[in-house]
């Protein structure tokens, strides 16, 4: 499918449980960029992706995957079935799989999850923090409990993984992490998820000046709408007819128009010299900030 070709709104209206399946979302997610080109960037690359099993995940561990990098992918329990199909996604490129059942909050956890990506793949050379927490709430009806899992699951987990994974870093390796528009511009009933994207980038740029000395690269890809299950699971159903036809390309961005970018940042032939960058993608939007 041609990018001319992608879909866009109206869509069906509809509601995923949460935190939502990929297999659910209608219309399926483009993930596997037919047009995109592999030449081998990844060659002998390890690489560990939260949230890997849908959306923005799913399409970066694929392209990793055919740019000749072993995938592990992090994911909930209720998302095995979704992980399932990228680990055969990763598998018929001809690399290693890993699929890990991870709550990111928890650091143990991540110290675990990173443990065994270690003991498979008998080393690391790529993080991308990217598995999120997101619900629609107007500030006044933003409770406490949802603001504590949001911060747990965004910013402390993204400390959580980059702890974990930092002594097994070596020169050249990259740590992506998925920041959001609303992190930039922040959103009137996403109060709290915009201030952890905030945070995402503050902290992309300042682990990036930390980790200049060992040259281990640090940036951030921080999109506007992308079609993920993440965002019907937590609408009403009305509300995710129009999305992201307010962009000026007319809708949301597919996954796999997202994933290349993650591919430019993890490539040091592409990327050397880049470092504590926020890249955003909005479809034609111009932003004056």
């Amino acid at each position: 499918m041609t990018s001319s070709e992608h879909p866009k709104p109206p869509f069906p209206r509809q509601q995923l449980d949460p935190p939502g399946l990929d297999s659910d979302l209608d219309p399926a997610p483009r993930w596997r960029a037919p047009d995109y080109c592999a030449a081998g960037k990844l060659s002998g690359k390890r690489a560990l992706i939260t949230g890997g099993d849908s959306g923005i995940g799913r399409a970066v561990a694929y392209l990793f995957a055919r740019e000749g990098a072993d995938v592990a992918i992090t994911h909930l329990a209720s998302e095995a079935s979704d992980a399932a199909r990228v680990r055969q996604a990763i598998e018929s490129c001809g690399q290693s799989a890993l699929t890990i059942v991870l709550d990111q909050r928890e650091y143990a956890a991540c110290e675990r999850a990173v443990a065994e990506v270690i003991n498979c793949f008998r080393g690391l050379d790529i993080l991308v923090n990217n598995a999120a927490f997101q619900r629609h709430r107007k500030f006044e009806a933003l409770e406490l409990e949802q603001w504590r899992e949001t911060f747990e699951t965004n910013i402390y987990g993204y400390f959580h993984m980059t702890k974990a994974a930092l002594p097994h870093l070596g020169e050249g390796a990259a740590i992506i992490n998925t920041g959001s528009v609303t992190g930039l511009e922040g959103s009137g009933e996403l109060v709290d998820y915009a201030a952890t994207k905030g945070a995402i980038h503050a902290f992309t740029k300042s682990l990036a000046q930390g980790l200049l000395g060992r040259k281990i690269r640090v940036n951030c890809v921080a999109p506007g709408p992308v079609w993920t299950p993440l965002n019907p699971a937590e609408r009403e159903p009305d509300d995710i007819v129009n999305f992201g036809a307010s962009q000026p390309i007319g809708r949301p961005a597919q996954p796999e128009e997202i994933a290349p970018v993650y591919v430019y940042f993890a490539c040091n032939a592409d990327s050397s010299y880049v470092t504590g960058e926020v890249f955003s993608l909005l479809g034609g939007q111009i932003r004056t900030g």
